[in-house]
C-alpha cells in the first residue's frame, strides 16, 4: 500500500511539473503586418511592427529580412536584416526599412519583410508587404524630341494631346475582345476607361482586373474614317510599358480594311515591342501584305545599347513614299523596304492609325509572376508631315 501511495505521489508530482513547464502552446504568438507609406511624404522609412499576443517573462527574439517584389533593393528601398528583440513586459518591436525617393511617375511598388526562427514565441503570420505608394504625377522621362518641322515637308495633321480628354473627332475607341483576341489570342478586354489625357500626354493603361470574362483590360484607339494618310513622314513620341506579356504597338492599316480585310489592306507597324526579360530594349518595324493570295511580311528591329524603351521618351518614325518605307528611332534609320514591286501595291493607298497596348498573345506570350500592373504607354504626340 505504501508503495502504491508513493507511486501515485510521484506521478502527481510529474503531472504538476509538466503543467508548470513552458509548453509551446503557451508561448505568445508573433505576427508582422503590412504597411503602406507615400513615397515622398518625408518619413523616409517604412515602419514594420512585430507584435506578440501577450508579454512574456523572457526576452522574445526573431530574425527578419527583406526581399524584392516589384520594388528593387538599392533603387526603391534599402535592404535590412537582423534580429528583433521584445523585452519582458513588452509586446512589440519596430523594424524600419529606409525607402529611396524619386520623382518618376510609376506604379506603386512592394517588397516583403520576413520573420523567422523565433525564440520564446511561435509565428502566426511571418510575412508582411511594404508598399511604396507613388505620388509623382509628372511625366519626367525627358528623352529625344523631334523637330516640329522638316525641310521639304509640311505638317499635315497632328495630335499633341493638349486637352483634357481624347479628341473623338479624330479617334475612336475599339472595344471588347475582338475575334480570337484580335486575331492574336490576346488576353485583354479593351475599354474606354483605360485611356486618359494627362499633362499633354495620351496614356493607355493596361490593368490586371476582371472584366468581360478577361483578366486584363487596356485600350485600343483608331482613326478609321476620321484621319487617314498616304505617304509622308510620321513621328510618334512615346514611352513604352514593360513586363512579360506586354505588347505595345503604334501602327497603321489600309483604309480599305473594312471592305477587303487583312492582310489585303496592308499593315505598317511603325513600332512594336514585346515585353519580357532581355526584350524591352528592342523595337520592331514591320509590314504585312497579301502576296498574290498568300500572307507575307518583312520586318527589322533595333536594340538600345543600354536601358529600355520604358526609361525615357523616344520618337518612332517612318518616312514613306511611292518607292520605299523607312523606319527610324530618334531619327536614326534601322530598316527599309522597297515597295515598287506590283505585289506591294497595298502600300500605295491611304492608311489609318491604331494605338494600343495588348496583354498576352501569340508573340509576347502571357504575363507571369514577374509582370507588374498597371502598365502605361505614354504618347506625347502623333505628327504627320506631307512631302512638298
Amino acid at each position: 500500500m505504501k508503495n502504491l501511495l508513493f507511486a501515485l505521489f510521484v506521478v502527481a508530482g510529474l503531472l504538476t511539473a509538466c503543467d508548470n513547464a513552458p509548453a509551446e502552446e503557451k508561448l505568445p504568438r508573433m505576427s508582422v503586418e503590412g504597411v503602406a507609406v507615400i513615397e515622398n511624404d518625408g518619413s523616409a522609412v517604412i515602419p514594420f511592427t512585430i507584435s506578440i499576443t501577450t508579454s512574456y517573462t523572457e526576452p522574445v527574439t526573431v530574425e527578419y529580412r527583406t526581399l524584392d517584389d516589384n520594388a528593387v533593393e538599392g533603387e526603391d528601398y534599402t535592404a535590412v536584416s537582423g534580429t528583433a528583440r521584445i523585452e519582458p513586459g513588452e509586446t512589440s518591436a519596430l523594424v524600419e526599412v529606409p525607402i529611396l525617393d524619386d520623382d518618376i511617375r510609376e506604379s506603386d511598388e512592394t517588397f516583403f519583410l520576413f520573420i523567422e526562427n523565433p525564440l520564446n514565441a511561435t509565428i502566426s503570420n511571418g510575412t508582411a508587404t511594404g508598399t511604396i505608394t507613388n505620388d509623382d504625377t509628372g511625366f519626367n522621362f525627358a528623352g529625344y524630341e523631334s523637330p516640329t518641322s522638316y525641310s521639304g515637308y509640311t505638317l499635315a495633321w497632328s495630335d499633341e494631346f493638349d486637352g483634357t480628354s481624347l479628341n473623338t473627332n479624330d479617334w475612336t475607341y475599339e472595344l471588347g475582345t475582338g475575334n480570337d483576341g484580335w486575331g492574336n489570342q490576346e488576353l485583354q478586354y479593351y475599354r474606354e476607361e483605360n485611356t486618359s489625357i494627362e499633362e499633354g500626354n495620351l496614356v493607355i493603361t493596361a490593368k490586371e482586373e476582371n472584366f468581360g470574362g478577361r483578366n486584363y483590360t487596356s485600350s485600343r484607339l483608331i482613326t478609321l474614317g476620321k484621319q487617314s494618310f498616304e505617304y509622308g513622314r510620321i513621328d510618334i513620341r512615346a514611352v513604352l510599358p514593360e513586363g512579360q506579356g506586354l505588347w505595345p504597338a503604334l501602327w497603321m492599316l489600309g483604309a480599305n480594311f473594312p471592305t477587303v480585310g487583312w492582310p489585303s489592306c496592308g499593315e505598317i507597324d511603325i513600332m512594336e515591342m514585346v515585353g519580357g526579360d532581355g526584350k524591352e530594349n528592342t523595337v520592331h518595324g514591320t509590314v504585312h501584305w497579301d502576296n498574290n493570295g498568300s500572307y507575307a511580311n518583312f520586318g527589322g528591329s533595333t536594340t538600345k545599347n543600354s536601358g529600355t524603351f520604358s526609361d525615357t521618351y523616344h520618337v518612332f518614325s517612318i518616312t514613306w513614299d511611292e518607292t520605299a518605307i523607312r523606319w527610324y528611332v530618334d531619327n536614326v534609320e534601322y530598316h527599309v523596304i522597297d515597295i515598287t514591286p506590283a505585289g506591294l501595291s497595298e502600300f500605295r493607298q491611304d492608311f489609318f492609325f491604331i494605338l494600343n497596348v495588348a496583354v498576352g498573345g501569340t508573340w509576347p506570350g502571357s504575363p507571369d509572376a514577374t509582370t507588374t500592373f498597371p502598365q502605361e504607354m505614354v504618347v506625347d504626340y502623333v505628327r504627320v508631315f506631307d512631302k512638298n
